[in-house]
């Protein structure tokens, strides 16, 4: 079913590419659009984990620099029957996730500092735990894929913008190329909205197994999306073709649950997680004191660093502070 999906999201994505093509070019352009959209789709599906983790500047963590996280992914992982996957951090202040990959053999799920700082272990584990759904339902290579062709569609209608027009080679001449350029990249956010919101809630269900717990995403989601709103990760900002690869929105100012989000409400989804735990006869989990074998803060193989302590004096902010 997934290959299915995957299929049809790459014709949906080519027939674009070719769309903008023929606006820009004519005949001539939409046969250029259908060999580059050829070659993004290649690419796309060989490199998706690296372009992801790139776009974000993520850096490797292993289990030496970061003891705590790397053991709970590795749990989890077995509770998920998925090999280990590679665990990356984002160094960012917003709270927020992502995993990518092309398959569970090569999947990756990076964090952000801010999520480190202000979750505890099991609101991180229902966090992680949603991540690893989307590996093992092959979610990351459909949103990844739809990530990097989205913003090469968005590159080719800029590049009309400057190059496009002429009348012997579009019919439509310059309005052709405006079409092209405010139209194009909006399908193509469409067309990754419609795959990403109707994830989201199968991944939070399938997190709720991996986990045991569906009131642990429940409560990250309440701690998280304030604070991702309010928070600029400039990554994003950068590259907002791949906001729907985080659990949150990572895209400042877009918390309605609209034609033009690229998640669900975020009550709508809290709500649908505690109906799953009333369902599983589960209640709220006791606060219970982070585990001061914990502490060591996570590092970058790149070079040693240290997350500082956050929150004000006698407020937990995580067990990794």
């Amino acid at each position: 079913m997934n290959m299915m999906k995957t299929a049809m999201l790459l014709a949906a994505m080519t027939a674009l590419f070719m769309g903008v093509g023929w606006l820009i070019g004519g005949t001539g352009g939409a046969l250029i659009a259908l060999v580059v959209a050829i070659g993004t789709n290649l690419f796309a599906w060989w490199n998706s984990d690296r372009v992801a983790l790139s776009m974000h500047n993520a850096e490797p963590v292993t289990r030496a620099s970061a003891p705590a996280l790397h053991d709970l992914v590795a749990e989890l992982a077995r509770n998920a029957g998925l090999p280990m996957p590679k665990v990356y951090l984002i160094r960012s202040a917003q709270p927020n996730a992502f995993a990518t990959g092309r398959s569970p053999e090569n999947a990756a799920v990076a964090v952000t500092e801010g999520l480190m700082r202000n979750l505890s272990r099991e609101e991180l584990a229902g966090v992680i735990a949603h991540e690893l759904a989307h590996v093992k339902h092959r979610d990351t290579l459909i949103m990844t894929i739809a990530a990097t062709v989205a913003g090469a569609i968005s590159m080719l209608a800029q590049f009309g913008l400057f190059f496009g027009g002429g009348r012997d080679r579009n019919p439509l001449g310059f309005v052709g190329v405006l079409l092209a350029v405010f139209l194009a990249p909006v399908a193509a956010m469409l067309i990754q909205m419609m795959i990403s919101r109707t994830r989201e809630y199968s991944a939070d269900r399938e997190g709720a197994a991996i986990c045991g717990n569906p009131l642990w995403l429940s409560s990250a989601l309440a701690k998280i999306a304030s604070p991702a709103l309010h928070t600029e990760m400039a990554s994003a900002e950068r590259n907002p073709a791949s906001a729907h690869l985080f659990i949150v929105n990572p895209l400042s100012g877009k918390r309605m649950d609209s034609l033009f989000s690229t998640h669900p409400a975020t009550e709508n989804r809290i709500a649908a997680l505690e109906q799953l735990a009333a369902e599983m006869g589960r209640s709220a989990p006791a606060p219970r004191r982070a585990d001061r074998r914990q502490a060591a803060a996570p590092r970058a193989t790149g070079g040693p660093s240290r997350l500082p302590r956050t929150g004000h004096r006698g407020e937990r902010s995580g067990p990794w502070s």
